[in-house]
C-alpha cells in the first residue's frame, strides 16, 4: 500500500530520471490506502466530490489535487493502479492512441478472466456494459508519461458513492470480483495485467532482478529479437513501494 503523496513524487523523480536516461521505461503497479484525485479540471472535478469534508474525515478518506488529465477518481485497497513512466519517442508520439492502448490493457486483462470488457463511445476507461471497470487518466510532459490507470479487482465500490465517478452522471462502476461473482487474487489481477501491458506495448518481462537509479529491487524484461532493436520499453512494478520490473522492446 503506497500512499498517494509518496507515489506522486515517486512518479516525479523517475519522470526526470527516464528523461536523463538514467532509467528505462517503467510500469509501476501498487495500491493507494483510501483517497479522491483531482483532474486538472479543478473545478469541475471539485462540484463532482459529494462527501463533506466530515464525511471523508470519518471515512479516512483524503483528497488530493493530481495534475492529470481526466475528473474525479476514488483509489483504494482492491483496486489496482498503474503508473507507466515511459517515453512515446519516437513512434508513439500520439495521445489518443496511449489511452486506446491503456485501455486494451484492461479490457485483455478482463478477458482473462472471463469477463467481456469494451470501450463506451465518447468516454475513456474500460467498461462492462454501463459499469465502468477501469478508469484512465494520464499526464504527459514532452513525451514522457505518468499518472495512468485504475483497475477495479476487489474495490469496495461503495466509496465511489462519496463522487460522482470521472464527471459521468450516466453510468455505474464495477470491479472483477463483482463482474465474475466470484473472488479475485489481487496477484492474479497483476499478472494479468503485466502480460497484457507487455502484449499491447510489445515488451516481454524476464525474471533476472537488477537495481534502478533509484535503488530500487527491479524486474526487468528483456527486447524480443522480431523488432526495435535498441531501444528500452516499459517495466512493472510490483504492488507495494519500490519494486519495478523494467522492460525492453519486443
Amino acid at each position: 500500500m503506497v500512499s498517494y503523496a509518496n507515489a506522486v513524487e515517486l512518479q516525479r523523480a523517475l519522470v526526470e530520471q527516464r528523461r536523463a536516461g538514467a532509467v528505462p521505461d517503467l510500469l509501476l503497479l501498487l495500491e493507494h490506502p483510501h483517497v479522491i484525485t483531482l483532474g486538472v479540471k479543478l473545478d469541475a472535478a471539485k462540484s463532482h466530490l459529494l462527501a463533506t469534508p466530515d464525511i471523508l474525515d470519518k471515512r479516512g478518506v483524503e483528497v488530493h489535487e493530481s495534475g492529470r488529465g481526466g475528473d474525479i477518481t476514488y483509489h483504494g485497497p482492491g483496486q489496482l493502479v498503474g503508473y507507466p513512466i515511459l517515453d512515446l519517442r519516437p513512434d508513439r508520439c500520439d495521445v489518443h492512441k496511449y489511452v486506446r492502448d491503456l485501455e486494451d490493457v484492461m479490457i485483455r486483462a478482463a478477458g482473462d478472466f472471463g469477463v467481456r470488457a469494451g470501450r463506451v463511445e465518447g468516454l475513456t476507461g474500460a467498461w462492462v456494459g454501463a459499469d465502468k471497470l477501469g478508469a484512465i487518466g494520464v499526464r504527459i510532459s514532452r513525451w514522457i508519461t505518468s499518472h495512468g490507470f485504475a483497475f477495479n479487482v476487489t474495490t469496495d465500490l461503495e466509496y465511489f458513492n462519496l463522487i460522482v465517478p470521472c464527471g459521468i452522471t450516466s453510468g455505474g462502476v464495477t470491479s472483477l470480483a463483482r463482474a465474475t461473482g466470484r473472488p479475485v487474487g489481487m496477484s492474479d489481477a497483476e499478472s494479468a495485467i503485466v502480460q497484457r501491458f507487455c502484449d499491447v506495448f510489445d515488451r516481454e518481462l524476464v525474471s533476472e532482478r537488477s537495481e534502478l537509479a533509484t535503488g530500487q529491487p527491479s524486474e526487468p524484461c528483456k527486447q524480443r529479437a522480431s523488432s526495435g532493436a535498441g531501444r528500452r520499453g516499459p517495466a512493472s512494478e510490483r504492488r507495494g513501494a519500490g519494486r519495478a520490473a523494467p522492460a525492453t522492446k519486443r
